[in-house]
């Protein structure tokens, strides 16, 4: 594996506009129970969490929340992150025009970092998952590695369509047309990608600003292939993931984890 040193990002400046009224940031939402490292006792545990501990377990000794303003309550929840092992920052959103934006916050300090990815409110089942994921980029040199599954219902997520060696021919993302059995749903990339998605948000900032539409991380990666760079993915079992941003899914999870 490279020994460039590995970072997470995690954006976390949406509304949770699909589970709304909620007491707290939808990434607060508890699910499960866990281990207190202080009390040896079962406590609540909120959803972003296990992201947290999956990106910890593959080695990234920082880990960067990117918040809307008014999200106070996860910084003063995981405060600087020791009680799960690793380094947490917060930054704050600048321009409201989607996720890669919000990403695009932390360039300064990722830029030169391997960089493993993943949504708060979706939860993944196999607990290598990044680790995985960082070991194909390393033996592919792939300048992204999506991990992929067949999901239940691929209208709910951003598809791929897949050569039969793995590379991604092209991303789809929701809401689509397309008839395809695979999604994605966290990633690792290298420096080029962060580069890459620095230089077309510039780029495309105008336009989606005028347009009154939110750009999709999806929609990055698909112009990074379009453009030439390398995108890889890795297979996972199916029903790996759970959106528990959506009422039904956070109603099997919370089931699957009482």
């Amino acid at each position: 594996m490279s020994s460039t040193s590995i970072v997470g990002l995690i954006p976390a400046a949406g509304l949770g506009s699909r589970l709304q009224p909620l007491p707290c940031s939808k990434e607060l939402f508890p699910i499960g129970f866990g281990m207190d490292p202080e009390s040896q006792e079962q406590r609540p545990k909120v959803v972003s969490s296990y992201l947290i501990e999956h990106m910890q377990r593959a080695g990234a000794e920082q880990v960067y929340f990117i918040l809307r303003k008014g999200k106070w309550d996860i910084p003063a929840y995981f405060g600087d992150g020791s009680a799960l092992g690793v380094n947490l920052a917060y930054l704050i959103m600048g321009l409201p025009y989607g996720t890669p934006f919000s990403l695009d916050q932390a360039y300064s300090f990722v830029k030169e970092k391997l960089v493993i990815f993943g949504f708060p409110d979706i939860l993944v089942s196999e607990p290598n998952a990044y680790a995985r994921l960082l070991a194909k980029q390393a033996e592919t040199k792939a300048d992204v590695v999506l991990g992929i599954f067949e999901a239940e219902s691929p209208e709910k997520w951003d598809v791929v369509d897949l050569q039969s060696n793995g590379s991604i021919n092209s991303v789809y993302s929701k809401p689509h047309q397309v008839k395809l059995p695979f999604a994605w749903a966290f990633a690792c990339w290298t420096p080029a990608f962060t580069a890459f998605m620095h230089a077309y948000l510039q780029q495309m900032q105008e336009s989606i600003s005028t347009s009154g539409k939110e750009l999709s991380i999806g929609q990055v990666i698909q112009a990074a292939i379009t453009n030439g760079l390398k995108v890889k993915s890795l297979q996972f079992s199916k029903g790996i993931c759970l959106d528990v941003g959506t009422a039904e899914d956070l109603r099997k999870a919370i089931i699957k984890n009482t």
